[in-house]
């Protein structure tokens, strides 16, 4: 039975190069919109900045986006992927052990945060305090991340052999780790700028959250 084929070649050429052209400029206006609100801050930033710097007229910025709320929420949004695929490939990489869970942690400082400061502003700063669906998509990221932690903390409690003290102990370490991550970034990033630090800044609170985890697990 021959594969189905996908909707993109179904279309015309014409069709495919109205598809890629939207496609970017739909980008184009995002990664517009991330500068200007970690710049200069989200309450600061109007659609008509967004739109001179997408280089489109205003109308074009409000087909693709309602208004300055679904622009911060398609932020999230993909922010949220690229944090949680970025630590979930190095934890993969070195496999379900304490070392992974490490591994995780200092790419989280060293990787995101160095490589990724205007998404962190969007995540850790511009987004805190907003509107309520905006905090109900700010939620729904850090639970997500605080899940993925979660899940890191079982399977390695799993394929290393040792249990936590209590039934709640696993879930209080990853609330408490998303805390730190979050805490920690937004000292260092925004209020005092030690940007060229995070390397040793990111050793140390990782260093701090492993001595937490050994002190609520014990070997079966």
């Amino acid at each position: 039975m021959p594969a189905k084929k996908s909707k993109d070649e179904n279309l015309s050429p014409s069709a495919l190069r109205r598809k890629r052209e939207r496609e970017h400029r739909y980008q184009t206006i995002l990664k517009a919109a991330e500068k200007l609100f970690a710049n200069e801050g989200y309450h600061k930033t109007s659609m008509e900045q967004i739109a001179n710097d997408s280089e489109v007229s205003v109308g074009a910025v409000y087909f693709y986006f309602k208004n300055k709320e679904d622009l911060i929420i398609r932020l999230m949004n993909e922010i949220s992927y690229l944090l949680r695929k970025t630590l979930g490939d190095v934890f993969k990489k070195h496999g379900a052990t304490m070392d992974g869970f490490k591994q995780a942690g200092h790419a989280f400082f060293e990787d995101f945060c160095v490589n990724y400061p205007e998404k962190c502003a969007i995540v850790f700063r511009e987004s805190a305090g907003q509107s309520p669906l905006v905090e109900k998509h700010r939620k729904k990221l850090f639970d997500k991340c605080t899940g993925d932690v979660l899940d890191a903390l079982l399977a390695v409690s799993k394929n290393q052999g040792v249990t936590f003290k209590d039934d709640i102990s696993a879930e209080i370490i990853s609330v408490s780790i998303m805390g730190i991550y979050e805490r920690v970034a937004y000292q260092y990033l925004f209020w005092q700028d030690q940007s060229g630090d995070l390397k040793t800044i990111g050793q140390n609170a990782v260093d701090f959250i492993l001595g937490g985890v050994n002190n609520l697990i014990c070997k079966t």
